[in-house]
């Protein structure tokens, strides 16, 4: 896929689920079990051991999935998952360096912000999206609304505690997608091995994003 395929997938399914497991078998576990219920793309954070390695693997295991990295800090580490086939970037906060090595590389990138300075300076910079984080805890979709109405033309991605009270309403906030950890991939469903737990829940965010855009756009 190149950059324009993979950003109108995220723009599309408006959500990234991010996964924090401890081995590439879960990470697999996890995305299989997230396409499954209709959201083929996964962020693999880097607190995963070996991380690049769990990003290959996924890669190769599971090709219709979108695989990106999450909580990059660092463009040796940029580089070093976008070798093993990341198509995506996200960082938690905004690094000039990491924006730029990816724009470089041709590569979809997401920076962190929070303040309204940071999404300024973030998208001055040319990513492909700007993500707000984290949300939940400085006022989740009212601050969303906020931002978007300050700035009407960049496409914000709340992440940080959005779960299934607050999915739609960040939606219909104006974000354009939503980043989604453990309240779509419970670490228990990852340990007791429940695919259908977790597909659920891919299948009922999914269902709140086009619920909230269909009222957006008046369907």
């Amino acid at each position: 896929m190149n950059k324009q395929d993979v950003r109108n997938r995220i723009e599309r399914i408006g959500i990234i689920p991010a996964v924090r497991v401890s081995s590439a078998e879960d990470a697999l576990f996890a995305a299989e079990a997230v396409s499954r219920g209709g959201i083929p793309i996964v962020e693999v954070r880097l607190t995963v051991p070996e991380a690049h390695k769990a990003i290959s693997y996924l890669v190769g295991n599971v090709p219709d999935v979108i695989v990106g990295a999450g909580g990059v800090n660092d463009v040796e580490m940029a580089r070093s998952c976008l070798d093993a086939g990341a198509s995506f970037l996200t960082s938690d906060g905004l690094d000039a360096e990491i924006v730029g090595f990816a724009m470089e590389e041709n590569a979809v990138v997401i920076p962190g912000t929070l303040s309204p300075s940071e999404v300024v300076r973030a998208w001055k910079m040319g990513p492909d999206f700007v993500k707000v984080v984290p949300c939940a805890q400085v006022g989740g979709e009212s601050y969303i609304r906020a931002l978007k109405a300050m700035f009407p033309n960049v496409p914000l991605i709340a992440a940080g505690g959005v779960n299934q009270q607050t999915a739609s309403g960040s939606i219909l906030a104006g974000a354009v997608a939503l980043g989604i950890g453990a309240e779509l991939i419970p670490r228990e469903a990852i340990r007791r091995r429940q695919p259908d737990r977790i597909a659920e829940l891919a299948r009922r965010f999914t269902g709140f994003v086009g619920g909230a855009r269909s009222q957006l756009h008046g369907g």
